[in-house]
């Protein structure tokens, strides 16, 4: 998720822990904890392209630095003046509670979250849910403004921090559910269409989850169609092929980091000697179209083979009317 989002879920996921204690202080510490994770980016550009998308939403981004850096969070806390006297089982909770709830909502996006390592380096998504969409984000900042700044009752002003977090929660639970109806409707489609598939993958592109990309994939590639929510036109879905040949004259571990990064949702074409790979899991922003030339979405990886089997490894965007 965005981190403008994040902070503002840190902070009032803090006020709801500390704010008895703290007051409106609560709110920018849980702002500060709550965007930690996404520190990792800090770490970017220390490492190549096939390294970084390994270390985006890796080990900060997992349930084992929730609770080894909630103790270190408490550890510090616990020595800060007008938080030491907090208990330290307390404040172990707030960090705990500011950290996984970042994780958490990361999950419900389609980029994928590494919450399990270092026991392995499976990518929990849900993908139900864009990057930014204020659909969730705007109950959640409303409901902790009139909490810091319109109640002075320590009641009210945890009824409306919850009624905030409530409703934005709420709205996650909708975006499952939402998610479930989409890919029925999109299962019935393909049904109609004649097209059979081994896996299917669901992604929202826009803000309150009203338009959403389908990718049927099968033994030979992607068929990937849009629909909006309610719409009564049959959804017109487009054949990609895979084209795994291209991968074989490859290193090994680059084309297993390419395929555990896109789950499988890729397809390959290859461009002035070089070969393009566009991932599907975790950026969809549409078909583009340039003349003869057909792309899945607009982000790729460039992959230019070079003698003994190595490689290098770049990363483009289509622009929306020119062929590149």
């Amino acid at each position: 998720m965005d981190s403008v989002t994040q902070a503002i879920l840190g902070a009032s996921v803090g006020h709801a822990v500390l704010g008895k204690k703290t007051g409106n202080k609560s709110a920018v510490l849980g702002a500060i904890v709550g965007t930690i994770p996404d520190l990792d980016v800090v770490l970017v550009p220390f490492f190549n392209d096939l390294q970084r998308i390994s270390i985006h939403r890796g080990y900060s981004h997992s349930i084992l630095f929730s609770v080894l850096g909630a103790l270190l969070i408490a550890w510090i806390l616990s020595r800060v003046k007008w938080t030491k006297e907090i208990a330290f089982g307390r404040l172990w909770w707030f960090g705990f509670l500011a950290l996984s709830t970042h994780m958490l909502l990361d999950a419900f996006t389609t980029y994928g979250t590494q919450l399990f390592l270092p026991l392995t380096d499976y990518r929990a998504s849900f993908d139900s849910i864009t990057i930014i969409d204020p659909m969730y984000t705007l109950p959640l900042l409303t409901g902790l403004l009139i909490s810091l700044f319109f109640y002075k009752n320590t009641s009210q002003k945890t009824v409306a921090n919850y009624f905030g977090l409530g409703i934005s929660s709420l709205y996650l639970i909708f975006t499952l559910l939402n998610k479930q109806q989409v890919e029925a409707h999109l299962k019935a489609e393909l049904a109609g269409q004649g097209i059979s598939f081994d896996k299917l993958l669901s992604v929202p592109v826009s803000a309150a989850n009203l338009v959403w990309y389908g990718v049927a994939k099968d033994a030979s590639g992607l068929h990937i169609g849009k629909y909006a929510n309610r719409q009564k036109e049959p959804v017109q879905f487009e054949f990609f092929p895979t084209n795994d040949y291209l991968l074989d004259e490859l290193d090994p571990y680059l084309v297993d980091r390419m395929k555990w990064f896109s789950q499988g949702f890729y397809t390959l074409a290859e461009h002035n000697g070089k070969i393009r790979l566009y991932n599907m899991q975790c950026d969809m922003q549409g078909i583009r179209y340039f003349g003869n030339y057909k792309a899945p979405t607009a982000f790729y990886f460039e992959i230019t083979p070079q003698t003994g089997g190595k490689y290098l490894l770049s990363s483009g965007m289509h622009p929306k009317n020119t062929q590149q």
